[in-house]
């Protein structure tokens, strides 16, 4: 793969681990897990990855200041306030929804790392986002503006090296199984498949998306990826595997599948998933195991993303009480 302009801010290699004993309670195939959530950055999480390409992207071209955007207690903002702050940069947030009654959880680190932090509706996320921007450059400011989820080509093509490193590591599965959103990560790691050689099937759990908009997105994404990696190719959207069924209530709102795939990774593993993206992709994964979805001979690595802090938000304080 072409090499790209990269910082060293993630702890890297992030471990591989075997879970025994949640494959054993589901009778399920040989279960590993690669934990992401243990990039090093402010609790870690996969956005770290991301980071190293985009910052090093942001210093090349003279940036003094970042922006992106989210919900309120998103896990790439968190990441870019702490990566930013890493490197020396000032760092504006755009957060989409209701602002909290309290700090707690990932708004509670944005305000400890330093971020500015601009609120507006949902439907009002991009533009909110533009505006900001376009004054930070009226101003004389030489802004950076990092993408929703850190999803562009540049921040894609961490997962591609991700994938590098995990085949280096000597694991090689049968299917990775994740959470995807704004799909950065699934193309990155659809790119690396491409370029490496990689024979695994590589599935993305819907946290929000529908079926074609998410494909048509990782497939448009892929391709701008493996183009930056140096193999120019062009994907479909019938490349790209998701499964859209687990989306329940829709975007953070986290139920009993969610509940019980935090319970079992916990009481078996002590492994902590998140109830909107770790925890909404590990309630898919367990449920495709137990209908039988992966033959009993295949390996499936889980690829945990992060979402820690998300634990201590006050929304899920009642759920995670009662389960």
């Amino acid at each position: 793969m072409k090499n790209l302009p990269r910082l060293k801010i993630a702890h890297l290699p992030t471990p591989v681990e075997e879970l025994p004993r949640l494959s054993a309670h589901l009778g399920g195939p040989r279960l590993l897990v690669k934990r992401d959530d243990q990039t090093g950055l402010a609790l870690g999480g996969n956005k770290t990855r991301k980071l190293e390409f985009l910052l090093a992207e942001a210093q090349a071209q003279g940036a003094e200041m970042v922006f992106t955007t989210g919900a309120p207690q998103s896990n790439h903002c968190r990441q870019t306030a702490a990566a930013a702050a890493r490197v020396g940069l000032a760092c504006t947030l755009v957060l989409a929804g209701e602002r909290p009654d309290e700090l707690s959880a990932n708004f509670l680190l944005d305000t400890l790392l330093g971020a500015q932090i601009i609120w507006t509706q949902k439907a009002l996320r991009d533009q909110t986002l533009q505006i900001a921007f376009e004054q930070a450059q009226s101003d004389g400011r030489k802004p950076y503006l990092v993408p929703y989820g850190g999803s562009s080509s540049t921040g894609a093509a961490a997962y591609a090296f991700a994938l590098q490193e995990l085949l280096e590591q000597g694991i090689s599965p049968d299917w990775i199984v994740f959470a995807s959103s704004s799909g950065g990560t699934q193309a990155g790691l659809v790119a690396g498949a491409h370029v490496l050689g990689f024979e695994g099937r590589v599935l993305g759990i819907s946290v929000d998306e529908p079926e074609a908009a998410l494909k048509a997105q990782v497939a448009a994404l892929t391709s701008e990826t493996v183009s930056r990696l140096g193999v120019p190719t062009h994907f479909e959207p019938s490349q790209i595997l998701v499964n859209t069924n687990y989306i329940g209530a829709g975007y953070g709102m986290a139920g009993p599948l969610e509940v019980e795939a935090m319970q079992l990774f916990a009481k078996n593993e002590g492994v902590l998933v998140d109830p909107v993206y770790t925890g909404r992709a590990a309630a898919g994964l367990i449920d495709l195991i137990r209908k039988g979805f992966f033959s009993p001979d295949e390996s499936v690595l889980f690829w945990h993303t992060g979402g820690t802090p998300a634990l201590f938000a006050s929304k899920y304080r009642d759920l995670i009480q009662n389960a």
